[in-house]
């Protein structure tokens, strides 16, 4: 009896010892949840941050969004635009951001804190596009008033307007070195277009050079990065290179069958790239003009595009109200931003 209660005592021990509680599992990582929190209204105006860290979109629902470029998640929304945003940029120290609306405002912001830090008013009309100067010292901004004016950033003095001679200007521009500015100059009536791009001294209201004069509505505007050559986008589908020092038009690429909503030069100026109301965008040989790629993957009109600093990433802004991010050299649709229905 006293064997059979020493080989029970045993046993227990053995159970005891061999069958302890598991140790509860290590937690898991979850994969962070990026909010498919897009703009519910057409995306008129995307942009990169000087670093490519970021890039800003405006859109028709009001809003301005900053996204954070390797996740695609939403950093934050700027509000206080009464109508559709037509423009936005970033300060070349990325500190600000400026935008232009149907609202006929131009506001500066804090790019980090989202603060407004001033509203800056005198434009009668939309305002059309919106940059500052390569020192990020003065903002310029275009408007369907037949003026473009040229801002003190820090303070939000007005420094000097521009006027144009027809009835709208549908971009502005500052050169590389920031001693000209640029704007087309436009006016149709009864679908009889008539348009020009203007050449200003910056420093000055004194007018450089005028350009051939087209028959035919003119949109986006880009330097090269040299100063070299003035890019625009055409509502017969063309695309035109001019001279700057001549205002000789030197290359002419039909590149859509629809209007040519937005152009742009790489940051190296060897290529181009475009986006047009056939939902498409496509990257040119800036030397030949030569079709390199097309991007595919918009339902609606691609109205504004923008290429990242490194020159790897496109950015476009589409009426269907999404956000494509695609990579410049496979041509691959890396990521699509919109809301969720």
């Amino acid at each position: 009896m006293k064997l059979i209660k020493f080989f029970l005592t045993i046993l227990i021990l053995i159970l005891i010892t061999t069958c302890k509680t598991p140790p509860a599992p290590e937690p898991v990582a979850e994969e962070p949840v990026i909010p498919n929190e897009g703009h519910s209204g057409l995306v008129l105006s995307v942009t990169f941050s000087p670093d490519g860290t970021q890039f800003l979109s405006g859109s028709s629902d009001r809003l301005i969004m900053l996204w954070d470029t390797v996740s695609g998640s939403l950093i934050r929304k700027f509000q206080g635009h009464t109508q559709r945003v037509n423009t936005v940029a970033f300060s070349p120290d990325g500190e600000l951001i400026a935008s232009g609306s149907s609202d006929k405002n131009v506001k500066i912001w804090n790019a980090q804190s989202g603060e407004l830090i001033r509203t800056l008013t005198g434009h009668e009309n939309i305002v059309t596009s919106v940059t500052f100067s390569p020192d990020g010292m003065m903002l310029l901004s275009s408007a369907s008033d037949q003026t473009v004016r040229l801002w003190d950033t820090s303070s939000g003095r007005l420094i000097r307007t521009f006027f144009g001679r027809f009835n709208m200007i549908t971009s502005a521009a500052f050169s590389p070195d920031g001693r000209q500015v640029a704007f087309i100059d436009q006016s149709e009536n009864l679908g009889d277009f008539a348009a020009t791009l203007r050449l200003y001294d910056a420093a000055v209201n004194r007018e450089v050079r005028s350009f051939p004069r087209y028959r035919e509505s003119l949109y986006s505007i880009s330097f090269s990065p040299d100063g070299k050559y003035i890019l625009f986008g055409c509502g017969d589908g063309s695309i035109k290179l001019c001279e700057t020092s001549t205002g000789r038009e030197i290359r002419r690429i039909y590149a859509h069958p629809g209007w040519v909503n937005s152009v742009c030069f790489s940051p190296d100026g060897r290529q181009i790239i475009s986006g047009s109301s056939d939902n498409t965008i496509k990257l040119w040989d800036a030397a030949t003009g030569r079709e390199i790629k097309i991007f595919s993957g918009h339902t609606g009109w691609v109205i504004s595009v923008a290429m990242s600093p490194d020159g790897k990433q496109i950015l476009s802004g589409s009426r269907d109200t999404s956000i494509n991010y695609w990579d410049a050299v496979s041509g691959n649709l890396v990521r699509t931003i919109k809301k969720a229905n």
